[in-house]
């Protein structure tokens, strides 16, 4: 498995790279990630107990890539976002996997494929999202103890989309869906994706916003150079912005019953949102008036992060932030981050409840988790 030391050598050799599945078209190897590599034969399975209870924990932010759309992708200009994630960890099917997560103390992974083809034609969306849908529910069908399905959806074409995600949702048993930050640099809480997010409202269902490649954050030229800006910066910069348009635009408004989860800790919103609120009524090209609540409140009711923050004084401080309630455990799984469960063990602010509800508890809920 990797040090510490050779990912961040990694990362800072890959300029302008975004995390997730696809980093400006180029695969994951190409753009300097490499998957850990825990085992190559199934071990002892690592199960957690809490105060002498077995807990289940759940993985919210574990990446997954269907490699049977290659065929469908192969000539068309999605090919070269695809090639390189064919094989390997992320690839759905490969057994290191599961051998991973009973190392890793995880019971289940919510796998998601990181939004990569919103460029396609209706044609292609349509082929490519029931496909990637139709592997990702059998492969939770042949694991249900061990995996939930998020959806994916094309949500270029937003009517199609909601089509997409309640078929997901009552047909193929999928559990919510996963969603990038933009979509082709057009900002998701535009008014013509209103049918996408009254679907999701209707049906009740957890969505997932992981960052893909976008022009302004992840892909800001400012961001070339040393230190793969384009991933530490680039990434969380473009959560924020999406959260803060959905709030500032009036999404959640609209559509109250929403429940949306952010990766990478929210980006630099939850920790910061306190200047949103001082912003509001004092001028500064913040406009306000319309909305209901204040921009750091949407985090206590319809907003959720995921716990990548790394260090003990950010998670309480994030903790204190958005509640435990509002807080779920994520791995960005298969990459080599130092977020194992044992990092919310020993946060010695959190109660047993805090973790359990962290860890996993929080995920049995809002993906319905019951075996």
């Amino acid at each position: 498995m990797p040090n510490r030391r050779d990912f961040l050598k990694n990362v800072a050799g890959a300029a302008a790279a975004t995390a997730g599945v696809f980093i400006g078209g180029r695969g994951l190897v190409e753009a300097g990630f490499h998957s850990p590599q825990i085992g190559v034969a199934r071990g002892k399975r690592r199960e957690l107990s809490i105060a002498g209870r077995r807990v289940k924990t759940v993985d919210a932010h574990a990446h997954c890539f269907v490699p049977e759309v290659w065929d469908l992708v192969k000539d068309t200009p999605l090919a070269a976002a695809a090639k390189n994630n064919l094989t390997g960890n992320i690839a759905l099917g490969n057994p290191q996997r599961l051998i991973d997560m009973d190392a890793q103390g995880i019971d289940y992974q919510a796998i998601n494929v990181n939004a990569w083809g919103y460029s396609a034609d209706r044609a292609l969306a349509r082929d490519l999202i029931k496909l990637q849908n139709e592997k990702i529910s059998q492969w939770c069908a042949k694991h249900p103890d061990r995996f939930v399905g998020m959806a994916t959806v094309a949500l270029q074409h937003p009517d199609l989309a909601a089509d997409q995600l309640d078929e997901a949702i009552n047909k193929l048993g999928l559990r919510g869906a996963a969603i990038g930050g933009s979509v082709e640099g057009q900002e998701i809480s535009d008014r013509k994706f209103d049918p996408f997010w009254a679907k999701a409202e209707q049906l009740g269902v957890l969505l997932f916003m992981h960052p893909q490649g976008a022009p302004g954050t992840t892909q800001n030229p400012r961001l070339q150079g040393r230190g793969g800006l384009g991933n530490t910066i680039g990434n969380p910069l473009e959560t924020t912005v999406f959260l803060s348009h959905l709030i500032f635009e009036g999404t959640l408004d609209r559509f109250p019953g929403l429940k949306i989860c952010s990766a990478h800790a929210g980006g630099y919103l939850p920790s910061y949102s306190g200047r949103s609120d001082a912003l509001c009524g004092r001028g500064g090209g913040a406009d306000c008036k319309a909305l209901k609540k204040k921009p750091s409140e949407y985090f206590r009711e319809q907003l959720y992060i995921d716990s990548m923050i790394f260090r003990e004084e950010g998670l309480r401080h994030l903790v204190a932030e958005v509640g435990v309630g509002h807080m779920v455990y994520g791995t960005d799984y298969p990459f080599d981050w130092p977020i194992g469960i044992d990092f919310i063990l020993n946060a010695p602010f959190l109660s047993n409840a805090d973790k359990e509800a962290i860890l996993g508890g929080n995920l049995v809920k809002l993906l319905r988790i019951t075996s």
